[in-house]
């Protein structure tokens, strides 16, 4: 349960620095669009990079040298 609490705070996060990042006012229609096209692909970077990152650590020699 406490990951799912973290995922979202951290999904929440994420949303506050776009908005405050680009000044988007979410009482306008034409930035609300703007938002959820910029937190799409915030989203879809982070999912590259875990991805990334997965790979990289698959690839590590995990095991000792005898």
């Amino acid at each position: 349960m406490k990951i799912y609490i973290i995922i979202v705070m951290i999904l929440c996060i994420g949303a506050f620095f776009i908005i405050s990042q680009n000044n988007l006012h979410m009482n306008e229609s034409a930035n609300v669009d703007r938002f959820f096209s910029l937190y799409t692909s915030w989203i879809g970077k982070c999912f590259q990079s875990v991805g990334s990152l997965t790979a990289h650590v698959i690839r590590l020699e995990w095991l000792p040298k005898n």
